[in-house]
């Protein structure tokens, strides 16, 4: 499916006849709707709104829009995307604030604002260039700016950085109204090259900027093309100048284009990308990157890789955000390299290989500890569960209640119960049948206030043991389980864990991608090796490891 999100801010509106029957389109208007119509001559949002969806589009339309507005309008745009959506089109537009947090676009009638007004209700540009980067290549942002009436306070700047543009992903930015009428030329056009409409308008185009490029390209409808003015030999000079001040791409080249051409066809795009050299200390190690057109599964690698050497990137989601890049740094910084926090190939490799290397001295490191723990598992088991005795059983499971003999133990205690279940008289079984149900703390205190010479005190005792001894290990249960949820597991991911867990022998139960008590026990196994936080659910540092070790199999 193509979609296309145009979040308007200030005063303007659009139409369009250019995309396919599947399209979808998010409006979010947060000024004086009067203004698009001065401009484009439409008659309102509303009819723009009318004249997409009688082309097939899905629109979403919201308004002089506040925080809560603008941030549901967009999560209805980016809960649609799925796997058919081809390109991607996002224009904001209206009073931008930046912070040391990123930068935001205010709500309508936001003129004096302060920081923890932009940091809760604005709306962060960060999310949109999260989408974004979904789609390298076929995405599209539209940033128009209007002037705001209030000054921002001290921590807070009105200009609009662009060091965070995702990889793939281009950025026209100009005031308002030129990106009101780049957008009304743009549903006119057939598509096939956005390039010549933005720099028409005088729009700067910056992030990825290839010699064409060619979105939302209609199947259904066949338009004119907007006629190009007949070339002059000023023109042609122009065009000659500016392709080899993009081959350069430095600072000197586009000084020599505008002093060519001040008032050329490309002056504003020259002018955006000094501002943008003049702005990123690394520009040219952000080229370098830029140039090697990393796939999402080479920068998970990449992320992967800087966490298994303990850079922690916040995430291994394929997007190089300020974690990834702050990750970045800290490794440049511990070889001895340029700090820039963008990648070459050969750091590239280099950082592969000590990953690699990395992950077998853990490997290594795991299979000691684990040795050692189960020699001391063995011993244990000798001097009490090998007794044969119920003694001997619990002070086995305290001591190792993921150890070797777990199960053995386990199943032993479980016949002693069941034993004494069928001797107990029908009271204390009932009981106790409460108190099993409830599996709390209080409930076989009450039991043994109850009972204090029944059947089942023992594990009534053994029970308040466990809860008074493992507190922070309960707590840490639910946040475990919470970061497992996080990772969004398919049933594949999970059965792949599953395997390489029995390929170690932690005995996970059926290979099948359902975590049960035998998989819990054996994921506990696994972190205990490792030192890893023992919780029985995988979260980022494990699963990481858990791959390293496929690697090496």
């Amino acid at each position: 499916m193509k979609r296309l999100a145009f979040s308007l801010s200030a005063t303007l509106a659009l139409t369009t006849s250019v995309w396919a029957d599947n399209s979808d389109l998010l409006i979010i208007g947060n000024s004086d709707p009067g203004m698009f119509q001065r401009l484009t001559g439409t008659a309102d949002f509303e009819s723009i709104e009318t004249a997409f969806e009688d082309r097939g589009a899905e629109v979403s339309l919201s308004t002089r829009a506040d925080g809560d507005a603008m941030r549901d309008a967009f999560r209805g745009f980016a809960n649609g995307l799925d796997a058919t959506t081809s390109d991607i089109g996002v224009l904001l537009t209206g009073r931008f604030v930046s912070t040391i947090a990123g930068t935001y676009l205010l709500p309508d009638g936001m003129d004096a604002p302060t920081l923890a007004e932009v940091l809760t209700d604005g709306f962060p540009l960060d999310t949109v260039y999260a989408v974004a980067a979904e789609y390298p290549g076929q995405a599209l942002i539209v940033l128009g700016e209007v002037d705001g009436e209030g000054d921002v306070p001290d921590g807070l700047s009105a200009t609009v950085p662009l060091n965070d543009i995702p990889q793939g992903v281009t950025v026209a930015i100009g005031p308002a109204g030129d990106a009101a009428r780049f957008v009304s030329r743009l549903s006119m056009a057939t598509g096939e090259d956005v390039l010549p409409l933005a720099r028409a308008e005088g729009l700067s185009l910056t992030g990825f900027v290839p010699r064409t490029l060619p979105l939302f390209v209609g199947t259904d409808v066949t338009l004119p093309q907007i006629t190009p003015d007949v070339p002059n030999d000023r023109s042609v000079e122009d065009a000659a100048a500016w392709d080899r001040a993009v081959a350069a791409d430095t600072e000197a080249g586009y000084d020599t284009y505008l002093a060519a051409f001040p008032e050329g066809r490309f002056a504003g795009e020259a002018r955006q990308r000094l501002a943008t050299i003049r702005s990123e200390p690394f520009y040219r190690e952000k080229q370098v990157e830029a140039d090697l057109a990393l796939s999402r599964d080479a920068r998970r690698e990449i992320q992967r890789d800087l966490s298994l050497l303990g850079y922690n990137t916040r995430g291994i989601d394929g997007i190089f955000g300020r974690g990834t890049r702050g990750a970045v740094t800290a490794w440049q910084t511990a070889n001895g390299l340029t700090a820039s926090g963008y990648l070459g190939a050969d750091q590239i490799a280099r950082l592969d290989a000590q990953a690699e290397r990395r992950a077998a001295e853990l490997e290594e490191e795991a299979r000691q500890r684990q040795a050692q723990l189960e020699r001391q598992d063995r011993t244990f088991w000798s001097e009490t569960g090998a007794q044969g005795d119920e003694a001997g059983f619990r002070a086995y499971l305290k001591r190792f209640p993921d150890g070797i003999y777990a199960e053995d133990a386990q199943d032993r205690l479980e016949a002693i119960e069941d034993q004494r279940r069928a001797q107990a008289e029908g009271e204390d079984r009932r009981r106790w049948q409460i108190a099993r149900e409830t599996d709390t703390e209080a409930g076989y205190r009450a039991y043994l206030a109850e009972r204090p010479n029944g059947a089942f005190v023992e594990e009534a005792r053994a029970r308040i043991d466990y809860f008074a001894n493992n507190s922070e290990q309960i707590a840490l249960q639910d946040r475990a389980q919470s970061d497992e949820a996080a990772l969004g597991l398919n049933a594949a991911a999970r059965r792949l864990a599953e395997a390489r867990l029995a390929d170690l022998g932690l005995k996970p139960g059926a290979v099948d991608g359902t975590f049960d008590e035998d998989a819990r026990r054996a994921i506990r196994r696994y972190q205990d090796a490792r030192k890893l936080r023992v919780s029985g659910y995988l979260d980022q540092a494990t699963v990481v490891r858990l791959m390293a070790d496929t690697i090496l199999r």
